[in-house]
């Protein structure tokens, strides 16, 4: 019963998982609606993964989605492409008492600024990178089949080009030809590659065939089992299809990544190129900055404060950022400031909205201030200060904007004098679902496309969470809207209060949109006759898993089946991997489908469910006689259907089961 209740709550706790996490159920979500929470801003331990004589400590700043690593054996460590603000790393390194052997760069990265300047002043260590990297610092130039011995791992370099021209890929494992796992920087993520388009005087063709040579020649041919450990994950602009995942496998990335699906070298250059967006403004500012070497920083520096003045509204002057959440901005702020929350991609965002070298400003209370300056080192931007309260208590300008509801904007939407909806999301966002006949004006250009609009006509600007929508506020306030406004809780707030929404099809009440969007995907349900057909005709075709306990197992058995736990089938890499399906089986099917949902979430693998379970295939053997509980053993007298196997003997004659098969 206690193992009954186990396997139940697993499942359950399995599906509500993939309900809050699967961006292509529940409620719409954004890469700012993920991204609120105060930790997000802050540093954090994935995973220590353990290999043969070394571990691999994986770190994740979830505002950029990225990830670094400390390469640790025998008291040494590689610490791999750090960000800029190092203290988290250096607390770490004392607190497991390291040495630190070096810093190892996969290249000069563009959405961030790294800390390998800041960990060299730390702890006089030499900088391994790419000899083709530029770097105007001192580097240790590793090439092609290049090895670095840390403690007992070695590390193999590998040239990895097509992201960008320096790309370096590294092997870890016990000797050189034996790898265990792979750090491949922005080159290969999960369920991406890296974006081929950031280097100036360099075609994005030229650097798609780079990355399809380096992937098709190099990196394909290591074993399928060696863990794949990217530097960003879901969310970042670095590339398309990233999985909200750590680490992969290069044997789920053959199978599972789409863009690795195209074996043709045209076809892959044309998906790569096809699937790119308009590049950030910073990044090429922030590559730059790697390759000179990033000057260090005064992180105990106070910010340096301006006093109000209506200088400040000048927007020709000054690009003053307003850090408070959405509510708080539209109940008053400084004219012409832009809200850009710091609970969200703050860092991602200001690179994106303010022009490199723009006289910027920082509005907020005095803790946002602080960690306003701090994250902004992070993208190489520098920031004088302003309290909001100082602003207020001067008695200066504080224009207001009344947020409207989701029934509100409903109802003004069905008058002739409704106001024109700009939907500021992406287009292939705005595509999928919207609110009704609006406007797409993505974000990132609003302030240039906005010039199609009257600016004495009221504008509701839309997004997901309304993060976006209330940084459009500001955009139209500097570009003369004298009535611009944001919709509170944004779609996810519509579609909370019923209202219907719009996607490939027309309109579909939003009701049935959240029910559909909530389902969770079925495999297919294959028959006990579909299955014993497979068997005799394509042995070697599929794999069968059996997820009831050993003892179930023991007693009765398909031929070629496997013994799996509920949980290792859930959470192994290895089963979610390959072009060949899988098949679930259990006693009655209920736990197998409920697995098979799962599943179908995570891996492109073909995933199959006996319907009914075993208990359908032994009432339709031909050829056995059963004896489930409370029922009297029949005899059966035709041939085996699925062959000669102890489980089910050849021959014609009467079989007598004395077991219950499990079931």
């Amino acid at each position: 019963m206690e193992k009954k209740c186990n396997l139940r709550c697993f499942l359950w706790f399995a599906v509500m998982s993939l309900l809050v996490a699967s961006p292509s159920m529940g409620a719409i979500k954004d890469a700012e609606s993920t991204s609120h929470g105060t930790d997000a801003s802050q540093y954090q331990i994935v995973e220590t993964y353990k290999f043969t004589g070394y571990e691999l400590i994986q770190i994740n700043l979830p505002v950029l989605s990225h990830y670094s690593y400390l390469l640790v054996s025998d008291g040494k460590t590689l610490v791999v492409d750090p960000g800029r603000d190092v203290q988290f790393y250096a607390d770490l390194i004392k607190e497991k008492q390291l040495s630190v052997s070096g810093i190892f760069l996969t290249h000069s990265h563009a959405d961030f600024v790294a800390g390998h300047m800041e960990l060299v002043e730390l702890f006089n260590c030499p900088v391994y990178q790419s000899g083709k990297s530029g770097a105007k610092y001192k580097i240790e130039p590793i090439s092609d089949g290049v090895t670095l011995q840390i403690g007992k791992a070695i590390v193999g370099f590998i040239d990895t080009p097509g992201h960008v021209l320096d790309g370096t890929s590294a092997t870890v494992g016990p000797t050189k030809d034996s790898p265990e796992s792979v750090l491949t920087g922005d080159f290969l993520f999960v369920g991406g590659v890296g974006r081929p388009d950031l280097v100036v005087g360099t075609t994005s063709s030229a650097l798609a065939g780079m990355l399809f040579d380096a992937w098709a020649e190099k990196v394909s041919k290591l074993p399928d089992t060696v863990k794949v450990f990217p530097a960003h994950g879901a969310g970042s602009l670095c590339g398309a299809h990233l999985k909200d995942q750590p680490f992969s496998t290069i044997g789920e990335e053959r199978t599972s990544n789409p863009t690795l699906q195209h074996k043709n070298r045209s076809e892959f250059i044309t998906a790569v190129l096809s699937e790119l967006q308009e590049p950030p403004q910073y990044f090429g500012h922030n590559a730059a900055m790697n390759r000179d070497g990033p000057p260090l920083v005064n992180w105990q520096e106070p910010v340096s404060k301006v006093a109000p003045n209506a200088g400040l509204t000048d927007a020709s002057r000054y690009y003053v950022v307003d850090l408070r959440d959405g509510k708080a901005f539209a109940a008053g702020h400084i004219p012409n400031s832009v809200n850009i929350g710091l609970r969200g991609r703050f860092e991602t965002w200001t690179g994106i909205m303010v022009p490199w070298g723009s006289n910027m400003v920082v509005c907020g209370t005095a803790d946002e201030l602080k960690e306003a300056a701090h994250r902004l080192h992070r993208i190489g931007y520098t920031t004088k200060a302003l309290g909001f309260e100082d602003w207020t208590r001067a008695g200066m300008q504080l224009p207001t904007n009344k947020l409207i509801s989701p029934k509100e904007l409903y109802a003004q939407m069905q008058a002739n004098n409704s106001p024109v909806i700009v939907d500021v999301r992406l287009p292939n966002e705005w595509m999928g679902l919207r609110i009704g006949t609006v406007l797409n004006l993505p974000l990132n250009r609003l302030s240039e496309l906005s010039s199609k609009l009257d600016v004495s006509q009221p504008v509701v600007a839309v997004c997901n969470s309304a993060y976006r929508s209330s940084m459009a506020i500001g955009i139209l306030e500097r570009r003369g809207f004298k009535n611009a406004t944001s919709l509170e809780g944004g779609s996810e707030a519509w579609i909370e209060a019923g209202l219907p929404v719009y996607g490939a099809e027309k309109g579909v009440s939003a009701a049935t949109s959240a029910q559909i969007r909530k389902m969770i995907p079925l495999p297919e349900r294959i028959c006990a006759r579909e299955l014993k057909r497979l068997m005799m005709d394509l042995p070697g075709t599929f794999q069968i898993v059996d997820i009831r306990s050993a003892e179930m197992f023991a007693d009765y058995s398909l031929p070629g089946s496997q013994n799996v736990d509920i949980v290792e089938l859930a959470t192994n890499p290895s089963f979610h991997v390959g072009t060949t399906p899988l098949i679930i089986v259990d006693r009655d099917g209920s736990y197998a489908m409920a697995l098979g949902g799962i599943l179908s979430q995570k891996t492109e693998r073909p995933i199959k469910v006996l319907y009914e379970g075993l208990e359908s295939y032994w009432i339709g053997s031909d050829f056995e006689s059963m004896s489930l509980p409370g029922t009297t053993p029949q005899i059966r007298t035709a041939p085996p259907a699925v062959g000669p196997s102890p489980a089910a003997p050849s021959g014609t004659q009467p079989i007598t089961r004395k077991k219950s098969a499990g079931c």
